[in-house]
């Protein structure tokens, strides 16, 4: 199946049945915040060849409902700030209050997105100044489905200090520094579910066309065979821990975690479910673009994402018909630090990972916020989650609003050899230098023999010379390449460079 048939036959699956009454889907409510200059940003459905009415603002149109009972208007010219009440008239009348005029943005992931404010760095303090009326926030119910839907549940929420501790905190930090800085209104429609893999987000109609990704299918199926035996295992296993736990209690200990259900007994879990049940509903938003914060999930298969995660967004922007901005977190620094028995570098999967999604680059209005710097070694749900916001929304304000200032750190490009040491390139290099003040740390230099040492750094204008008196002939240059490397290398504005590698060898890790 070629890949337009794949979104042809989403888009059929996504076909409403008919409606007696003009009725809207749940992100088309009070409060909702219009993307300005949209097109066909409200829809829904009614009786078959019925005419509706849309007005907004002293905007109008109109639309007649096709054969399957669906709408869809097209506001045009929508100028930002607008605010006001949107009437949507056929056999019936519906008024959706409050409705603001701005920007919207997508804000999607596992559970470093769905983290929210109330568990980050400060969250009294960020709390009780969250008094934002223009800022206002969706939050997509969590649902699996085995096909596409056309409608979910949620509501859009105005930013208040009541309303703030529940938000998605990356997506609120980000929401914040966007409208400070344009002076708009900004609606985030946040869809997010914790330990999901990135297969689960894509259609999948597409996953099941590609040969590279029918593991991905043969894993579900195994997982569907093995349901039933796993289910009595874990009804057991569940007997026994709500004894457990009830000593832990009475001893006054602190209870046994909770076994996990398995997967296979429903859609959860299933390659494109929650693309069914929380992307595919919220299609027809028009939206600026999409913030992303996942990865972690695929960490034990970063080759694959290599593909995986380019397809997704390339699945999503076919689908909503437009080359939207994708801006993306790359993995935060994770995992206790050691020293190997060697005393030099090891090969590292979460490394892996962060190599595919800085590759991810590659695909046009793409951006990347680097937390290698921001993470912490025993939570993989580091809290400062204000300063993820803040670099995803550099990248939105440079890539996407044309301000003028830097919203990368150093990029590897490429190296060169230069008397037995290795002279590195990078982009976004102005006035790179140790964050501490320090010599520079990570880099790690091998030969042709393939063994890493570490490596001396020198810091030369927009290059860098490495070099180690152990490798005469340096062939091959790593930095960063640890799930929680020590690192310190930025650029003026203090942004952190991406770790990278200049190899391609096989990784010795299981």
């Amino acid at each position: 199946m070629n890949t337009r048939r794949s979104l042809l036959a989403i888009a059929t699956l996504l076909a409403s049945p008919s409606w007696a009454d003009v009725k809207l889907p749940a992100i088309v409510s009070d409060n909702m915040v219009l993307q300005q200059d949209a097109a066909e940003s409200v829809w829904g459905w009614a009786e078959p060849g019925e005419k509706v009415a849309v007005k907004f603002a002293g905007t109008s149109a109109q639309a007649t409902a096709g054969g399957d009972g669906k709408w869809k208007a097209k506001l045009e010219g929508l100028e930002s700030a607008k605010t006001g009440d949107l009437i949507i008239s056929g056999k019936n009348t519906i008024t959706i209050h409050n409705v603001a005029v701005g920007e919207v943005w997508v804000c999607s992931g596992q559970s470093n997105m769905e983290m929210i404010v109330s568990n980050s760095m400060n969250a009294p303090q960020e709390t009780s100044a969250a008094n934002y009326p223009l800022l206002r926030m969706f939050t997509v119910t969590k649902k699996a489905a085995h096909e596409p839907q056309t409608d979910c549940t949620g509501k859009w929420e105005v930013c208040a200090p009541e309303t703030v501790p529940h938000f998605s905190a990356v997506a609120y930090f980000f929401g914040r520094e966007l409208m400070q800085s344009l002076k708009r209104p900004i609606g985030l429609i946040h869809t997010s579910w914790g330990g999901t893999p990135a297969e689960y987000w894509t259609p999948k109609a597409i996953l099941e066309r590609d040969p590279d990704f029918q593991g991905i299918f043969a894993t579900w199926e195994q997982k569907v065979a093995n349901y039933p035996r796993a289910k009595e295992a874990y009804d057991q296993a569940m007997e026994k821990w709500k004894d457990d736990f009830k000593q832990a209690k009475e001893a006054g200990k602190t209870p046994p975690p909770q076994p996990r259900a398995p997967q296979g007994g429903d859609a959860v879990g299933s390659p494109g479910s929650l693309f069914n049940g929380m992307i595919a509903p919220v299609l027809d938003y028009t939206i600026r673009g999409a913030i992303w914060y996942q990865g972690e999930s695929n960490a034990l298969n970063a080759a694959l994402y290599r593909k995986l995660f380019p397809t997704m967004i390339m699945s999503w922007r076919a689908l909503w018909r437009s080359e939207f901005p994708f801006l993306f977190v790359q993995i935060a620094n994770f995992n206790a630090r050691h020293v190997p028995p060697t005393g030099q570098p090891e090969d590292s999967q979460w490394a892996e990972l962060r190599e595919a999604q800085l590759m991810t680059l590659e695909l046009p209005h793409t951006g990347m916020a680097v937390a290698l710097d921001i993470g912490e070694g025993d939570n993989i749900h580091p809290k400062n989650k204000q300063e993820v916001g803040r670099r995803l929304a550099l990248a939105a304000e440079a890539t996407v609003y044309f301000q003028e200032h830097e919203f990368s750190g150093p990029i590897f490009v490429g190296s060169q050899t230069e008397d037995g040491k290795l002279r590195l390139s990078f982009r976004n290099a102005g006035g790179m230098k140790a964050a501490d003040g320090g010599k520079l740390k990570g880099f790690a230099i091998a030969g042709e023999d393939r063994k890493f040492v570490w490596a001396d750094a020198e810091i030369q204008g927009d290059h860098i010379l490495v070099s180690s008196p152990q490798v005469l002939k340096p062939w091959a240059v790593r930095y960063g390449w640890a799930d929680n490397p020590e690192v310190n290398l930025v650029n003026a504005t203090g942004l952190p460079a991406s770790p990278f590698r200049s190899d391609d060898w096989p990784q010795a890790v299981p």
